[in-house]
């Protein structure tokens, strides 16, 4: 099994989780104050982790400026996503609609790394991107 296998099950986990937790979240609060909140609970939660590290003697982060500068980009993109999902859920957006969202975005990354991490294409990945956007046009009813 590759060393990754289980931060991926956790990441599955969490992620679908966090779904389900906006998806009750958006019908109690704004879509702004309500992602600012699941955002700032998320730095928290990564600040704790710092400290864990910082304390147990196991600090190993390094640093770059394209390192920070990409990091700034992601945190855009979840900020925005966030507000996204929370607008999609108070908008009467199905739950069930967020596996084929996500497929989606999946697609974009199996489409990036094809096309610029020269991660090589197989017929499994190209039909995986293709279902995930026939996925996302199903859902338009």
């Amino acid at each position: 099994m590759a060393a990754w296998f289980w931060y991926a099950v956790i990441a599955a986990i969490l992620y679908g989780a966090h779904q389900i937790f906006t998806r009750l979240a958006a019908e109690r609060i704004g879509e702004g104050l309500g992602g600012f909140v699941v955002e700032a609970s998320a730095a928290l939660s990564i600040l704790i982790y710092l400290a864990f590290l910082w304390i147990g003697g196991r600090w190993s982060q390094k640093f770059s400026m394209s390192g920070f500068n990409y990091s700034m980009l992601t945190g855009i993109c979840v900020g925005a996503g966030t507000i996204a999902f929370f607008l999609l859920f108070q908008k009467g957006g199905p739950l069930s609609s967020v596996p084929a969202i996500l497929a989606g975005g999946a697609a974009i990354m199996a489409i990036a790394g094809i096309l610029f991490f020269r991660e090589p294409p197989s017929w499994q990945r190209i039909v995986g991107v293709v279902f995930a956007i026939v996925g996302l046009f199903l859902l338009r009813k």
